[in-house]
């Protein structure tokens, strides 16, 4: 219901210009730096501030910008909710098609993200709210590229993932021809997106897999802090940091990178695999803490390695105890996954929590959305999943449900739609 009060009846354009100074000091400056929003947030507060402006200048007036040299949603601090979809081209749509759903898909979300409403038809669900944070993120799945007569330009890096032992994977909640992904910190916001989205597919696509997640809110803690799945453990101790000098390496393709000139649209993207794992919470909690923190490799409190120190302390994993077994299991989920384990493998996770209710026998159909971005895949996700696959304590309490794989292209230009160097180069 809406108030017919026209004191009330604010646009959101207008209630942005309320916050003009606030928003000056909570704007993401792209996705480059998105990141910087993090420290933005942190520093306006909770969100407990007196009043509709001081409320929307800590969360609501927070914007992440459209154009950039990454997509948004990439570097972005993570978001409290989140709508993953995916498409499929319908018969008969094609290169044309594709183009012309890619231009209008950029040109919601370039509104949307900018707290402006949807130039057909919005529908006016997040009337009263700011941009919240809102992140949209596109990519294009394998199949995509026959369906646009576009192989040549299909990278080997896309190249479908290899089958791991510990799969449960459902066909129909996997891959598609496109996917997006829509973060938020007003669950109201992301849903907008969502629908706006969707209606502009129109007859070119229809939804093959839709998931909806969630984080921790913005101001939830008292300080700022990793944030925890659904299992209560700390979880993304390990990301690599826009601080560190081979950051944009390990996460973005390069400019100038190996590969035929066709493959150069991907110049400045990146590769995003997207998994449904379930976790099978009831097993987990019959576990006792000393149990837990052994399956991890780290304490449930604090993130702390086994081996101590705090939550960025560096694993001690040559360190024995007592008994004569290493202090840090050798299948620890912490120990198997981490960088120098793996050659160097890295990835940027960037998940959500998933809740889609709770079954006949009693247990929660619960877990992670897992997002995982990188430079190549076959480098990042591929072996550390191998070397998980063969003997992480984890994997008894969790099940990869399933799965997909999607090149994101760069972030769009002023004046470009997401994808357009591909599709029009």
């Amino acid at each position: 219901m809406t108030d017919s009060n026209p004191d009330i009846e604010i646009s959101r354009r207008r209630l942005l210009g309320t916050v003009g100074a606030a928003g000056a000091a909570g704007l993401a400056l792209g996705a480059a730096g998105g990141a910087l929003a993090h420290s933005a947030l942190a520093d306006s507060g909770s969100g407990s501030a007196t009043g509709a402006a001081g409320s929307l200048s800590s969360l609501g007036a927070t914007q992440v910008a459209f154009h950039g040299d990454h997509q948004a949603g990439i570097t972005t601090p993570l978001q409290a909710k989140g709508h993953l979809v995916a498409f499929d081209l319908t018969p008969g749509a094609g290169r044309t098609e594709a183009s012309a759903l890619l231009r209008r898909w950029s040109d919601t979300a370039r509104r949307l993200m900018a707290g402006e409403p949807s130039a057909t038809s919005d529908s006016g669900i997040a009337l009263d709210a700011g941009p919240s944070s809102l992140t949209v993120t596109f990519g294009f799945g394998h199949s995509f590229f026959e369906r646009t007569g576009l192989t040549a330009r299909r990278p080997a890096a896309l190249d479908p993932l290899p089958d791991f032992s510990s799969d449960r994977l459902d066909a129909q909640r996997s891959n598609g021809d496109l996917w997006v992904q829509i973060g938020s910190n007003d669950g109201l916001v992301a849903f907008h997106a969502l629908r706006a989205l969707q209606k502009d597919a129109g007859d070119a696509a229809r939804v093959r897999w839709q998931m909806n997640g969630f984080n921790r809110s913005p101001g939830a803690t008292g300080t700022p802090m990793t944030a925890r799945n659904l299992m209560g453990q700390i979880d993304g101790t390990g990301n690599p940091k826009p601080s560190q000098p081979d950051f944009d390496k390990r996460i973005f393709v390069p400019a100038a990178g190996p590969g035929p000139a066709e493959h150069a649209w991907m110049a400045g993207g990146s590769y995003a695999v997207v998994r449904r794992i379930r976790m099978l919470l009831d097993d987990w909690d019959k576990q006792s803490l000393a149990q837990q923190e052994q399956v991890i490799g780290r304490t449930k409190a604090t993130g702390a390695p086994l081996t101590g120190g705090t939550e960025t302390t560096e694993m001690a994993l040559d360190k024995f105890g007592a008994d004569g077994k290493p202090v840090i299991p050798s299948n620890a989920h912490a120990r198997i996954s981490a960088p120098e384990q793996n050659g160097g493998a890295a990835m940027l996770r960037r998940p959500f929590s998933f809740h889609d209710g709770i079954g006949s026998d009693g247990a929660p159909d619960a877990g992670l959305l897992f997002v995982c971005w990188q430079a190549d895949p076959l480098r990042g996700f591929v072996p550390v999943q191998r070397k998980l696959d063969r003997g992480d304590a984890l994997s008894e309490f969790i099940r990869h449900e399933s799965s997909g794989l999607y090149a994101v292209p760069p972030g769009p230009r002023s004046g470009e739609y997401v994808g357009q160097r591909l599709l029009e180069g």
